[in-house]
């Protein structure tokens, strides 16, 4: 009789997205040739595939955290390589999960021989969740704001985090579940392009944001050590802007940001920071691909003339972290947070950085697959992000670990 080959997920098959999970096959034969596939299907019903080429050990077994990848999407020992591969048929898709209710399910199948993939073997389901055993999901909508709050189970109190997304707008609402599922009382905070938020503002009010901090602090599960907050891209320099300005604030992150203000002017209690000057006559855009680079529509930030701009994040008592990806197709985030860390440095403040080689413009929650360049929503033009898949990988999850030791440490 020939034994059943067993796909087994350890140490269970349901966990949430940014678990690492041990990926095993039991029941081959001695140095079998197979190829084991990952296909997961997006709210869109979208198809994202990952596949690489196996030979089972002596004992007719594979264990991905030993046994290396000869080839597909990936080579060598790469315990989640099947889900950070991942991509899409058509170009251009980035993988975002939009209901945090439900998961994201990943089959992972295993077939004979390393050329086509005709004979099935084994298989099984990895239910990769964003919202944590009993984390609450409030949706708010209370004097202006327009967001979603997680409380994690039980009395607390908890560190309070404010989430904050890019200039594509919207109520994303996975990375602040996830933050959620780890300890962290946190609100997703749409500020444009979200129902009757417009998806270009005129001006951004300092005093909405001052709202979302207050409704946060007033929470019974929120610790009153202070208030992080995070952000990507426009969403960073406002994060920066709220740590500046606002009081409450004790430790804010910067991913992939800059340490100006960008594109929208920020209006505060009687005064305004401009946005940094910029020109889109300067946006390239590639003959082969159509994708479109923004990296130099900025005036050059080391002018005097654009220092209006500038945020002075000298004057706030916050502790920063900033993440930037030396691949960043989209921004020259690398080099606008060694401006503002050298700034927040020349005032003598302590301030953490990390630039990572090969990751690219959206460092987001580890095993989510890079996307290089997708859609962007409010300008309706394919963006270049950037990125070298295993590189910005390993990003994604050291960026990962740093963010939540940093909250848990200053807050």
């Amino acid at each position: 009789a020939v034994m059943a080959v067993q796909v087994t997920v350890l140490p269970s098959p349901r966990c949430l997205f940014d678990d690492p999970v041990q990926i095993r096959v039991a029941g081959l034969l001695p140095q079998q040739a197979v190829t084991l596939r990952a296909s997961l299907v997006d709210e869109s019903k979208e198809l994202f595939q990952a596949h690489a080429r196996y030979r089972a050990g002596s004992n007719g077994e594979l264990d991905l955290s030993r046994s290396p990848a000869l080839g597909g999407s990936y080579s060598g020992v790469e315990p989640m390589g099947l889900l950070w591969s991942l991509r899409s048929k058509a170009p251009y898709k980035r993988l975002a999960k939009k209901n945090v209710l439900t998961p994201f399910c990943v089959d992972l199948e295993v077939y004979e021989g390393h050329e086509d993939m005709s004979r099935l073997l084994g298989k099984c389901t990895n239910e990769r969740w964003f919202l944590g055993e009993g984390v609450k999901r409030i949706s708010v909508r209370e004097g202006r704001l327009k967001a979603t709050l997680f409380l994690p189970p039980g009395p607390g109190p908890f560190p309070g985090l404010i989430d904050l997304y890019g200039s594509g707008g919207g109520l994303v609402e996975f990375r602040a579940s996830l933050l959620a599922s780890r300890g962290f009382v946190t609100l997703a905070l749409a500020y444009m392009a979200f129902e009757d938020l417009p998806a270009m503002p005129e001006t951004l009010e300092l005093g909405y944001f001052e709202e979302a901090v207050n409704f946060l602090q007033k929470q019974q599960q929120v610790k009153n050590t202070g208030i992080g907050v995070l952000g990507l891209s426009k969403g960073a320099d406002i994060a920066l802007s709220m740590a500046t300005f606002l009081p409450g604030i004790t430790a804010a992150v910067s991913i992939s940001g800059s340490g100006f203000n960008s594109f929208i002017p920020l209006r505060g209690d009687g005064f305004t920071v401009p946005p940094h000057p910029y020109d889109l006559g300067r946006m390239k855009t590639s003959d082969k691909s159509g994708l479109v680079d923004f990296s130099d529509v900025l005036d050059d930030h080391r002018d005097p003339a654009t220092w209006g701009c500038r945020i002075p994040m000298e004057r706030s008592l916050a502790k920063f972290l900033f993440l930037s990806g030396l691949d960043d197709m989209n921004w020259k985030s690398d080099l606008y947070c060694r401006d503002a860390v050298q700034r927040l440095q020349q005032y003598g403040r302590d301030v953490e950085f990390c630039s990572y080689s090969g990751a690219g413009h959206l460092l987001e929650p580890p095993y989510l697959p890079l996307c290089q360049a997708s859609i962007h929503k409010v300008l309706g033009v394919f963006v270049h992000w950037g990125g070298q898949w295993r590189e910005h990988a390993k990003a994604q999850e050291d960026a990962w670990r740093r963010i939540q030791a940093f909250f848990w440490q200053h807050l």
